[in-house]
């Protein structure tokens, strides 16, 4: 499995797939540090989490150059990500105490009832190449704290990634094992969680992994937590200021390298400032500067693979054959490296790919609609639930609209995020579970009601 520099198409390293033997010991590894990290008590977990988040900052330059050399992110992006990794670290370590600790339930005189939440095991994170960091410490930082150990299974294009994340723990001063990373392909991916030393199941990916990621674990009755693909919708009100609008949906659409979930997928413009709003989109978006990721000021660098890139461009062509008007971009730029343009779609009809499906890549549709309704038809219109904005001169206005738009992240005038303050999650084909906040904390921990009443006396 080789690790390939999308910006050049150099091979950075080869790495050798783990064998049986191997992730059997590691498994084994895992169970047994379980068996007392669980017993490490959480004021320590806590202060192992806050180093965790010196060591990401005090080497933050360095893992930001890994991410852009493995995945073709842009370097100033890279180097907030780190920044974002150690936030939600502070954020753990400051509050995983508190979120955890117990609840304590009035029942009847002379009982006295509690809630405890208490670790399961090891759980298996199962994380994507598209922020090869953050998708990974938005997991560990609450599951490894809560008591659980963490088994992190990467894209195997960012082993260099997961490997340094491991190296964070280690200097951070963790037990040997309470964080440990599987090399391996996607098809030996349901062996593990097949395995009875996984105890649950995260998955940050495809509709169609987190399908079948979700049949093996239900087969094994294991909890999941499933954070799949997304065709957010950008729904633009008659009265936006345009020009700040404009900005800020050509950031929303190209964001690391338009390779992001949350990312603004569907522009739904009213008729009314239509016209205006795609002149100064398209503007926008041709104003980035594609290039070398490694460049400061470089906006938009390559697509992380080959294969990518292809399928983003096949989806561009057919919707274009289906006929749809391409104003700007649609060609791979011919040059080493996978590079896509910022590209624009408009009368796109219904049935093409670039209204059906998910565009991982920097590729803008915009609809126009007649009105709110049809703007929250439109929106809706579409099998995935991850993320929507909403953007107008009024904030109440927007925040009405907010309340008719299926998805478990909706923004008004604000680009879609995630923040370890808030809950994160989605619906329908974008997944289930929660992560982030007091609440994703506690997908994977043993809600324990407890019941105590004195000793009957004897007759």
């Amino acid at each position: 499995m080789k690790s390939i520099n999308p910006a050049t198409e150099e091979v950075i390293e080869t790495h050798e797939e783990h064998d049986e033997t191997t992730v059997d010991a590691r498994l084994d590894a895992a169970w047994d540090r379980f068996e007392s990290w669980r017993e490490t008590p959480i004021s320590r977990r806590e202060k192992l989490l806050a180093a965790a988040a010196d060591v990401l900052r005090e080497n933050s330059d360095e893992y930001a150059r890994l991410m852009t050399e493995e995945m073709g992110k842009p370097v100033e992006q890279a180097v907030s990500e780190v920044e974002k990794c150690a936030w939600v670290c502070d954020y753990y370590a400051e509050h995983a105490a508190e979120f955890l600790q117990d609840e304590h339930i009035g029942t009847v005189p002379g009982s006295k009832t509690y809630v405890s939440y208490e670790p399961i095991g090891p759980v298996l994170a199962v994380m994507p190449w598209n922020f090869p960091f953050w998708q990974v410490f938005r997991f560990a930082a609450p599951h490894i704290t809560a008591g659980n150990v963490a088994v992190l299974k990467h894209a195997p294009n960012v082993f260099g990634c997961a490997d340094a994340i491991a190296s964070v723990f280690e200097r951070a001063g963790y037990p040997d094992d309470v964080f440990t990373s599987l090399q391996i392909p996607a098809e030996r991916v349901a062996g593990v969680i097949e395995d009875d030393r996984i105890r649950g199941v995260s998955l940050t990916g495809s509709t169609r992994a987190g399908r079948a990621v979700a049949e093996t674990s239900g087969r094994e009755l294991k909890p999941t937590v499933l954070e799949l693909g997304g065709s957010d919708p950008f729904v633009v009100l008659d009265d936006a200021p345009l020009d700040a609008t404009a900005k800020r949906a050509a950031r929303a659409r190209t964001q690391n390298n338009g390779q992001s979930c949350i990312a603004a997928k569907r522009f739904l413009v009213h008729e009314a400032v239509y016209d205006e709003f795609v002149e100064r989109f398209t503007e926008e978006m041709r104003a980035l500067t594609v290039g070398d990721p490694t460049d400061p000021e470089t906006d938009v660098g390559p697509q992380a693979r080959a294969d990518l890139m292809e399928t983003l461009h096949e989806q561009v062509a057919a919707s274009v054959e289906a006929g749809a008007t391409l104003r700007l971009g649609g060609e791979p730029l011919d040059r080493p490296g996978h590079y896509y343009p910022p590209t624009v779609l408009t009368d796109v009809p219904d049935d093409a790919p670039a209204r059906t499906e998910e565009l991982f890549g920097p590729v803008a549709t915009v609809i126009e609609v007649e009105d709110e309704s049809e703007a929250v038809r439109v929106a809706n219109d579409t099998p995935y639930g991850l993320g929507a904005s909403v953007w107008t001169a009024d904030a109440e206005r927007g925040e009405a609209l907010t309340t008719k738009l299926t998805a478990g992240n909706v923004a008004v005038n604000h680009v879609v995020a995630s923040d370890p303050r808030v809950p994160f999650s989605g619906t329908k084909d974008s997944g289930y579970g929660t992560e982030l906040s007091r609440h994703g904390i506690r997908e994977f921990v043993n809600t324990k009601t407890v019941w105590v009443e004195d000793a009957p006396a004897d007759e």
